[in-house]
């Protein structure tokens, strides 16, 4: 009797394939936080004379829309302008952080919530291979959740 239960156990291990959606990983991104330069001597958020959080950080902004059914990606944007698939994603990005008068020392993506993790870590593998103009690697990476429309 065993012997036949663990036989099942073994059918029932080799046999089961869990469907796509069984296999998503639930992506919780963190609120977006603002980030601000801080001058010398000061403590983050101590400087209340700045009305603008953001001036002074250069940042570039790659939105990731994705199809809430499939959690495939659907659109991408670099800055305002839209781009069609990774490959141009690659190819705008190497354009902008190969010139040498490019502000851009950080990128922020934008993430669908909806988007499926392995679609994410494509863009991220596309941000990653990009080098500064000073030879360094990219490796400032932020991700903010861009709610479904």
């Amino acid at each position: 009797m065993l012997d036949m239960a663990f036989q099942l156990l073994a059918f029932f291990v080799l046999v089961y394939k869990p469907l796509p959606v069984e296999g998503q990983i639930s992506l919780r991104m963190p609120p977006p936080q603002a980030t601000a330069v801080v001058r010398d001597g000061q403590a983050p958020g101590q400087d209340y004379s700045n009305t603008n959080p953001i001036q002074g950080v250069n940042t570039l902004t790659i939105s990731v829309m994705a199809d809430p059914r499939t959690g495939l990606i659907s659109g991408l944007g670099v800055g305002e302008a839209q781009v069609q698939g990774l490959a141009e994603l690659d190819g705008r990005l190497r354009d902008v952080f190969s010139d040498a008068g490019n502000p851009f020392d950080q990128v922020i993506i934008q993430v669908s919530d909806s988007c499926r993790y392995e679609e994410l870590m494509k863009v991220i593998d596309v941000c990653t291979r990009q080098t500064l103009p000073d030879g360094q690697k990219l490796s400032k990476l932020s991700f903010v959740g861009l709610p479904d429309q």
